[in-house]
């Protein structure tokens, strides 16, 4: 009798451990299945187009795994890029026989939407908001003392000097000769001035540097940038545009540069620096005086640099507007990108997107590789100056080249053009509020 009740233990045990088993290889194959992994990955908010078929799982999973979309009754309209978007947001549910919740997230469904892809390699120059503290610098007194009156009163590298003695000052003179004037007249001088995010304001005593007959407060500074990047898209109604697909930094200090007023016009590349490890390579160019194009910049983002352009913008492979293709629509696979390597000529060039990376609101969304032979046998991959050029796959514009690997350029990051829309839509909410 005891014997009995030892083998009925041993057979619950051994049920167990199969159940066990089959349990994880199920788990295995759920987490190799690309419909379970495109569920599991399925972001917190997404958009798609009007008529673009409802987010659903495909093979075996449709029987099991049941979708339901419920409006939330959110009629969003934004002034866009184009014009007016219409947008309403849902709440789409993942449900294990249509019982058990699996997944959930957001929904904005858009109007499809046209842009030109960019490709054309352009010069650009702005003026920043205040003048920049890119450095610090040593004043020589008549006792031969090397003295730091800015830093000693608390100004930091990157600080932004809005105002001297109650005047503003927009370049690199205005704060010499206001820093002299006031230590020739009274020997101190009041210094409005942006430290991070918050706006400060330091009495400082400058000191009469021998070696130049002037007063100073030992600072460098800088009160414009200028650099050569790639065109994303223009839309062909508003002419508002959007290049880079990456913030413009300063080169010191490495921090947003806040735009007072700026331009972008034709550039040509004159020479290419190849890319290798460890050093990104470079396109080399000039700004052409004659420029066919010129646009303002609005804006300096995350995700780019955004205004309005006048002028005639071709790009040779796309005679219109072509489809935006909205974050969901982007997946894994081949894809082109449109630059300039010589002259003032778009070329394409194949990539593969390797990956794409739903969470990120940031401007690196995809990782892309150069596959294209002899993009890699003249560049090396991407390069800087390539940054902004724009992403086509299927016939969509899905985003822009931003970042090279410094340690493989053959890869890369791209932001989604979705992501660089949505800053557009901010410049335009800006000007008609």
């Amino acid at each position: 009798m005891v014997v009995g009740r030892i083998e009925w233990r041993d057979k619950r045990v051994k049920k167990r451990s199969v159940l066990v088993f089959v349990s994880l290889l199920f788990c295995i194959f759920l987490s190799m299945n690309p419909n379970f992994q495109q569920l599991v990955e399925f972001p917190e908010q997404y958009l798609t187009q009007v008529n673009h078929e409802d987010p659903q799982v495909n093979g075996i999973w449709s029987k099991l795994i049941k979708v339901e979309k419920v409006s939330t009754n959110q009629i969003v309209s934004v002034s866009g890029v184009s014009h007016t978007l219409g947008s309403e947001k849902f709440e789409v549910s993942y449900k294990l026989f249509g019982i058990f919740p699996l997944r959930s997230g957001e929904v904005e469904v858009m109007k499809p939407m046209k842009l030109i892809p960019g490709g054309q390699s352009i010069g650009v120059t702005l003026q920043t908001k205040g003048v920049m503290v890119v450095g610090q610098a040593p004043v020589v007194d008549k006792n031969g003392k090397k003295v730091f009156p800015a830093k000693e009163a608390g100004i930091e590298v990157g600080d932004i000097l809005i105002k001297i003695d109650n005047q503003e000052v927009r370049t690199d003179q205005d704060v010499s000769n206001a820093v002299h004037l006031a230590g020739e007249e009274k020997g101190n001088v009041d210094v409005l001035y942006k430290h991070q995010d918050q706006i400060l304001e330091k009495k400082i005593r400058p000191i009469f540097c021998v070696e130049t007959g002037r007063y100073r407060m030992g600072l460098f500074v800088r009160d414009e940038a200028a650099g050569v990047g790639t065109l994303s898209f223009l839309d062909p109604i508003s002419k508002q545009y959007g290049a880079l697909g990456h913030v413009i930094t300063d080169a010191d200090t490495n921090q947003k540069i806040e735009v007072s007023k700026g331009k972008v016009i034709a550039s040509s590349i004159y020479a290419i620096e190849k890319g290798k490890r460890g050093h990104p390579g470079e396109k080399l160019g000039s700004f052409v005086s004659d420029s066919t194009f010129m646009g303002t910049i609005e804006k300096n983002t995350m995700t780019g640099i955004f205004g309005l352009m006048n002028g005639q913008v071709v790009n040779p492979y796309f005679n219109e507007a072509i489809p935006v293709g909205w974050e969901s629509e982007v997946k894994i696979g081949p894809a082109k990108i449109y630059t300039v390597i010589q002259g003032e000529k778009i070329e394409e060039f194949n990539i593969n997107i390797d990956r794409v990376m739903h969470n990120r609101t940031d401007s690196k969304n995809m990782i892309v590789r150069v596959t294209d032979p002899r993009l890699l046998e003249v560049t090396g991959g991407i390069i800087q100056g390539m940054s902004g050029s724009p992403i086509v796959q299927d016939g969509k514009i899905i985003g822009a080249v931003t970042h090279v690997f410094v340690n493989d350029s053959q890869r890369g990051y791209g932001v989604f053009i979705q992501n660089m829309i949505n800053e557009g839509m901010e410049l335009d909410k800006k000007q008609a509020a």
